[in-house]
């Protein structure tokens, strides 16, 4: 009997489903799926985590130089999966790994080896690898077994070392220090901390940028008793005079003094690769981490390819006729699939990028199932950058009309699709039309009205999660593969909230100018893309996994010695910026200044820094950030403040419970 190691229960099944007709078994309170020849055991990701030894549990009491250099515990957390495991290793002939085929799937495999090891020492070990969970993929898989990639494992193995141990002595002292513990600790983290230093850096830019007036002016003419729009050739005039002298320019005619059409192409985009899916997914409304999880469990199903990928090519042995054919009896994809079908050959876009692990995310079948909406969002968006790869050039018109008016040069300009290709399938990057009426040269137009707009120059935005996860892939922060989780957890520890893009937060900002002052390094880009750089050498078998921890502690133990040559300063900084995040107005009955707290019992009140003497608090909700908005309530006095969901609706109110401002909220002011 061959033991089978799948990373999920979903995958589990369906592996066992395609293999064979497999009889469910409770080993515990894990479901397994036992074939003729072979067992299927579902784990659920990793089954060990890593730690250090109990003794340097106690932050206070842990040197930090002690704690660079501890050793890691790999400790089995899920005794139940461990003891299938080991039940089926015992009488096996040999194992395989089916877990996902990445280096964090190799690593989980790795631990399920080392698992059955303790049963069966001399248990032979083969790796199953395929990049869709279909049945003619995975029958491939199990019929020509690989060798386990143990530097792939390691690689991953190296990583989880190098992040917990830069994560947890960073954020020990950041935490220590500014006397920040409990659930409102501050973390810090190779990856975390460069990405909130740019998110930090461009908001401290747009506080800094000085808005120029300028005029933006413009003439509406009229053809065919149809309005359209020319404006003057200068986008911006930042001249009050001459804006004004414009602006009073009256005459009922221009005359075309040029007219230039030009016609040309757009490519189809490029296969799906991880960064490109996440960006186009955000794009629809998806966060990073929630579109990854949508496109694995469409993955689990069998649906789509392996979604975690660098590949923008794909394979010469992809049957992308079978595909199509797939699509077209999905009803919103039929006719393009159609389309597509009756040509003769299919020649897909090709990216630069092209590896030998997955190809690029793609659909594999039409979905069996009703998907929930979100699902189906994520497949369809596969489907059609899927379909438009194999699709033919868009053609676009440009036109540019050149006017005199009064002696000045205005210009009217259009756009028209020619030929749709695969913009009339891929809606998402289509071309917007501009319509413009035919004119010749010399002809006068009719002058209907003139207009002018008073603007200002704008900063740079702020990061949307699509240019964020760009900025993460173009300066080697994290992975394919991480770097959702990086911006989530950035989210959840109040770091940054959604705003017109990602706004950091007052604490944010306070620990990335703190760490840039005393330790710049861990807020730039360059020490962590080398780090990458060397756990992919370990992937390659150029280092071993020791080499690159044992080099990553001697930065990092750097790095803590800067910190604690200026702790003073450091701490002086950080508790400033506490005191100032706890702060929520000024008292109604004392003056002293409304501070966060909590209770005992860990609940959130809002209390008054006069206490003893003046008792007065309010009650905050048990969720969400709370941010002053540095005015009182017009009906009773009371400070009002701003709740922030990381899920929900965000929303104002005033501190008090029986305030009448509550009353409209269609519910009891005691449950706010």
């Amino acid at each position: 009997m061959d033991l089978v190691i799948a990373e999920k229960n979903n995958a589990a099944k369906r592996i066992a489903e395609i293999l064979g007709k497999p009889k469910q078994v409770k080993k515990g309170r894990i479901t397994c799926y036992e074939l003729d020849d072979k067992v299927v055991v579902p784990l659920r990701g990793h089954v060990k985590d890593l730690d250090f030894p109990t003794k340097y549990n106690n932050w206070r009491g842990t040197k930090l130089q002690d704690l660079i250099n501890a050793p890691i515990n790999y400790n089995e957390t899920r005794r139940s999966i461990s003891n299938a495991v080991k039940h089926y290793a015992e009488k096996s002939d040999e194992l395989h790994i089916a877990t996902d085929y990445d280096r964090e799937g190799e690593s989980i495999g790795k631990e399920a080896i080392e698992i059955a090891q303790k049963k069966n020492p001399t248990i032979p070990i083969k790796r199953a690898k395929f990049s869709s969970l279909t049945e003619e993929d995975v029958k491939e898989a199990f019929s020509d077994l690989k060798e386990f990639d143990w530097n792939l494992a390691e690689s991953a193995d190296a990583r989880r070392e190098i992040d917990l141990a830069w994560g947890a002595v960073l954020t020990r002292y950041l935490s220590l220090t500014s006397g920040r513990l409990g659930k409102a600790y501050l973390s810090a983290g190779r990856v975390q901390t460069p990405t909130l230093a740019e998110i930090v850096d461009r908001e401290k830019e747009r506080k800094a940028f000085k808005p120029k007036t300028y005029w933006k002016l413009w003439i509406d003419y009229q053809k065919d008793k149809k309005k359209y729009k020319a404006f003057y050739e200068k986008s911006k005039v930042f001249n009050e005079e001459e804006a004004k002298k414009l602006e009073k320019l009256k005459a009922n005619k221009a005359t075309v003094k040029k007219v230039r059409k030009s016609k040309y192409s757009r490519k189809p985009p490029t296969p799906f690769d991880t960064t490109a899916f996440l960006r186009e997914a955000s794009n629809i409304g998806f966060t990073p981490s929630s579109a990854l999880s949508t496109a694995e469990s469409l993955y689990q199903e069998g649906i789509i390819s392996y979604p975690r990928t660098d590949n923008t090519q794909y394979p010469k042995n992809l049957k992308l006729r079978k595909i199509v054919e797939e699509l077209s009896h999905v009803d919103q994809l039929q006719e393009h699939a159609e389309k597509i079908l009756k040509k003769k050959t299919l020649k897909p876009t090709k990216g630069k990028k092209k590896t030998t692990d997955h190809p690029p995310i793609h659909p594999v079948k039409r979905p069996t199932k009703k998907l929930n909406n979100y699902q189906w969002k994520v497949y369809k968006l596969i489907a059609d950058r899927f379909l438009a790869t194999l699709s033919e050039n868009s053609t676009i018109q440009s036109i540019k009309v050149q006017m005199d008016y009064e002696g000045h040069n205005y210009e009217g300009k259009g756009k028209k699709i020619l030929k749709e290709g695969w913009e009339a399938i891929y809606q998402y990057k289509r071309t917007r039309e501009v319509p413009i009426p035919e004119v010749k040269e010399e002809e006068q137009v009719k002058v209907v009205d003139t207009g002018s707009e008073e603007k200002q120059t704008q900063p740079r935005p702020r990061y949307t999660p699509s240019q964020l996860i760009k900025y993460m892939q173009d300066f080697g922060l994290g992975t394919k593969s991480t770097r959702p989780a990086i911006i989530q957890k950035l989210r959840k520890r109040n770091y940054i909230t959604k705003n017109q893009g990602y706004e950091p937060t007052e604490m944010a900002i306070s620990v990335i100018e703190t760490l840039e002052k005393h330790a710049e390094e861990i807020t730039q880009p360059k020490m962590t893309s080398q780090l990458e750089k060397e756990m992919e050498k370990v992937s390659q078998g150029k280092k071993t996994k020791q080499e690159v921890v044992e080099d990553s502690k001697k930065m990092l133990k750097e790095i803590v010695e800067k910190l604690e040559k200026h702790e003073d300063q450091v701490q002086k900084q950080l508790r400033k910026a506490v005191t100032r995040d706890k702060y929520l107005g000024k008292c109604p009955q004392c003056g002293e200044e409304l501070v966060k707290r909590r209770s005992r019992r860990g609940k959130r009140f809002v209390g008054c820094g006069g206490y003893p003497k003046c008792t007065n608090t309010y009650p905050l909700p048990p969720k969400g950030k709370v941010v002053p908005l540095d005015e009182n309530c017009e009906e009773c006095g009371s400070p009002r403040i701003k709740m922030i969901k990381y899920r929900g609706r965000n929303y104002e109110m005033c501190l008090k419970v029986e305030c009448p401002t509550k009353d409209s909220w269609g519910k009891s002011s005691e449950s706010n």
